[in-house]
């Protein structure tokens, strides 16, 4: 079975150039490839995962992948899936962005000895002269064709149209594709399904300008079973940078998979045997559950590392009572199979509050909003209102209730939005060291 055959199995695949040829390419030895991030955060988030994960595979199948930083295509912007244009970076911004997606994708590759190469395409587009770019790259491109691709397509048709800058937006990744194919032999990108129209463009422009074949691929944009984006919640998206969602609330993410996404789920985003997961369909209840814990040990695992994996799986335990996991889900699985709660839960998000703060109390509301478990005064009215904020397991019944000194159990208070989203506070005196 080649690398490809793996990922049609665990649903990466959507599509696919030169279906012989491109198996054949894969089946004749090591290949490279290479996959585009753009740099519009200092971090990733759980949409790019399947792009990362996709690379993973590669390598563990003895291929070579190439991490493609967009720090000069960022200046851009690409115009795929969006209906209006993006907003421009600054060179300094988009240097700090790509650097911090460095840092997240070494997490998922091993870069060492040359098994991995990650590359900055700023590095030969920033430099790029325009007349010559033009007849030499530009020539190959038919306005006819290009305005036809979907990307193009949509935001011709929206309201705000197509900016110029954008338009080029293809012939750089094209002339991406071409340096990766002339410096690095890579013959092979991928990407998701938004970018079939620019894989193809880089494709083409190969066999116009060096007479060879390359080849495409690309996946699925993975949504949940209730139809919402990966990685988008109620509270923003969820980062694989643990300063902007941390490993407790990145664990907590996944282990709230819907029970018709856990199969799924665990094909695109562990490297647990297929063979282990197809035995979960028929799971149900508490076993069901467990494998949804397994996924969020996995996951953060290899977001965080093997401690931040078991400090949540602990720390979620601390809050929402002790787990066992049988021994026969998913037995290849590192995850601990019973949950040890002593002074495990340091991992739950938590402030510090002086002791003589909570004389006169704090209103519930404004504590709900500074610990960041509404995003405002008013979203935690509305929490309150509709029976969501609960202090110390007790729900909270007036929005004019005071936080006090009688709330205090043990030094701490815990703070509950909803049946997930927990915050607890620990209460410091005045004469605490």
């Amino acid at each position: 079975m080649t690398v490809l055959d793996i990922l049609k199995e665990r649903g990466f695949v959507e599509n696919q150039t030169h279906d012989q040829e491109l198996a054949a390419h894969f089946s004749a030895g090591n290949v490279s490839c290479y996959i585009g991030f753009d740099p519009t955060a200092p971090s990733l988030h759980v949409g790019s995962l399947v792009p990362i994960m996709s690379l993973a595979h590669m390598q563990r199948n003895g291929h070579r992948p190439i991490a493609l930083v967009g720090g000069g295509t960022g200046l851009v912007g690409d115009p795929s899936g969006k209906t209006e244009m993006r907003q421009l970076m600054t060179v300094k911004t988009a240097e700090a962005n790509a650097l911090g997606i460095k840092q997240q994708l070494s997490r998922y590759l091993d870069f060492s000895a040359g098994n991995a190469k990650l590359v900055n395409n700023a590095d030969w587009l920033v430099g790029l002269e325009y007349i010559p770019f033009l007849r030499d790259i530009g020539r190959h491109f038919s306005v006819n064709r290009m305005i036809k691709a979907e990307s193009y397509r949509a935001r011709l048709e929206s309201e705000e149209g197509l900016n110029f800058i954008e338009f080029n937006y293809m012939l750089l990744q094209a002339y991406d594709f071409l340096k990766l194919f002339d410096d690095l032999g890579c013959k092979v990108q991928m990407g998701g399904s938004d970018q079939w129209g620019n894989i193809v463009a880089g494709i083409e422009l190969i066999r116009r300008m060096r007479q060879e074949e390359a080849y495409g691929i690309t996946f699925p944009l993975v949504t949940t079973s209730s139809g919402a984006k990966m990685g988008k919640t109620a509270q923003g998206a969820i980062w694989l940078d643990s300063e902007r969602t941390s490993p407790y609330d990145y664990y907590q993410y996944w282990v709230n998979t819907d029970d018709r996404d856990v199969k799924r789920f665990l094909c695109l985003f562990t490297f647990l045997p297929i063979e282990e997961i197809k035995e979960v369909e028929h799971l149900q209840n508490a076993e069901l559950n467990s494998a949804k814990a397994i996924l969020a040990y996995e996951a953060t695992r290899l977001c965080h590392g093997e401690e931040e994996a078991e400090k949540a799986f602990n720390a979620a335990a601390a809050v929402f009572g002790s787990k066992t996991i049988h021994e026969a889900i998913l037995p290849s699985s590192s995850i601990p199979r019973e949950s040890k709660l002593k002074g495990v839960d340091s991992s739950v998000p938590s402030s510090v509050i002086q002791e003589p703060d909570l004389a006169n109390g704090i209103p519930a509301f404004k504590l709900y909003q500074q610990v960041g478990l509404a995003q405002s005064a008013s979203s935690a009215r509305r929490l309150i209102e509709q029976g969501g904020a609960y202090i110390n397991g007790q729900r909270v019944e007036s929005t004019d209730y005071m936080v006090t000194l009688s709330d205090v159990a043990s030094d701490e208070i815990m703070l509950r939005a909803g049946k997930k989203k927990y915050h607890k506070i620990i209460i410091s005196s005045m004469n605490s060291c």
